[in-house]
């Protein structure tokens, strides 16, 4: 079997598995509002899916995205999920020759967009706590060059969960104003964070910022995001989205109702996230040589280190995966720092988080007697 087969048999496969305990792709598991279910069975009553919606999505979701993020001078396209707004930037700004600086560790899809589309990729390594585990602007200066045309920032990172602040970003821009480089600040996870900046309120002519419904809203399986930006920039790349005929009508419906009811329904849903966060570290502080470096974390999601403890990552998502628990090996996110790490999603249900706890000390025993282990995506 090849390896794009093995890997969709792989998904199918957890997808198709009832009663799994899912924290390994950051996905929210919290009980949807019922506006915005309402919302989604309006949408299939009234036969909506029959139409084709328009080509950069509906205006009352491009407008309240736009409005969210910042307002005036900007534009919105709505997206098959954040992935899709990335993978169209990429392969529309980048080609042989140029070059995409990003951090190590960070999301890999868009590596291998603009890898896709001839460039090169240029990764900063972060995991140091020496620099709070995020790119800083000398990090940056040293690694930029003349042939980088896209800076792509993952904040709050994932799988770190850490984030920047206003005075980080304007060192970071300053850099970039200089190179006229653009910036995608990747803002899936900005609703779970402690503190956030966006950096388009330093560089608004060239910073693009992708959102998602995914995580904050739990809306994963239903492929809605966005891109925002200057209209001159949007314009540049606004002929040829993959989804020129428009994103899912009724994606878009629940992310316009979940948009209003966010003020109401999130807050408790963020409660619960940093309580489980706060009882998972509990746990993780009990076991010697497990640790987690960043905490809390910006993200829905910890990392716990696990390598001290002479833990190899995938035997120990193997080990839960045997209690139809899910998390992810840290090597999906970077092949230099991924043996050092598991992550944990935390959008779950409490009892979810309790039941990986209860687990821990027995699955890090486990994970020591497990051999070599079928491929992870």
């Amino acid at each position: 079997m090849k390896n794009f087969d093995e890997r969709n048999v792989y998904f199918d496969t957890l997808v198709n598995s009832s009663g799994l305990i899912w924290m390994s792709q950051n996905t929210n598991h919290a009980t949807a509002h019922p506006h915005v279910t309402a919302a989604i069975a309006e949408c299939v009553a009234r036969g909506e899916f029959h139409l084709y919606a328009p080509p950069l999505g509906l205006e009352k979701l491009r407008q309240k995205i736009t409005q969210d993020l910042g307002g005036e001078g900007l534009t919105t396209v709505v997206t098959d999920g954040g992935v899709s707004g990335l993978y169209h930037l990429c392969r529309s700004l980048l080609g042989p020759g140029d070059e995409l600086l990003t951090t190590d560790p960070t999301w890999k899809w868009p590596l291998v967009f603009a890898k896709d589309a001839g460039a090169r990729t240029v990764q900063i390594p972060i995991y140091d706590p020496s620099t709070g585990y995020k790119p800083t602007a000398d990090l940056i200066e040293e690694h930029i060059s003349e042939r980088t045309k896209i800076v792509y920032l993952v904040d709050p990172n994932n799988p770190l969960g850490s984030t920047l602040n206003r005075t980080e970003w304007k060192a970071i821009v300053a850099v970039l104003k200089r190179r006229n480089v653009i910036l995608i600040q990747d803002c899936t996870y900005r609703e779970f964070a402690q503190d956030h900046f966006l950096a388009s309120e330093l560089y608004r002519e060239n910073t693009i910022t992708i959102t998602s419904f995914s995580k904050w809203l739990g809306l994963a399986g239903l492929r809605v995001g966005a891109l925002t930006g200057p209209a001159d920039l949007v314009e540049k790349i606004a002929g040829g989205f993959p989804n020129s005929l428009g994103s899912s009508v009724l994606a878009q419906r629940a992310a316009i109702a979940g948009l209003e009811v966010k003020a109401e329904w999130f807050p408790p849903v963020l409660e619960e996230q940093r309580r489980n966060q706060k009882e998972i570290k509990k746990g993780v502080d009990q076991i010697e040589g497990l640790s987690i470096p960043i905490y809390p974390s910006n993200g829905n999601f910890l990392i716990i280190e696990c390598e001290a403890a002479g833990v190899v990552p995938e035997a120990l998502c193997a080990a839960y995966r045997k209690h139809d628990v899910l998390i992810r090996q840290g090597a999906y996110h970077s092949g230099r720092f991924g043996h050092r790490f598991v992550k944990v999603s935390t959008s779950v249900p409490a009892d979810w988080a309790d039941k990986f706890v209860r687990l821990l000390p027995e699955m890090i025993s486990d994970s020591r007697k497990i051999g070599p282990v079928p491929n992870q995506f």
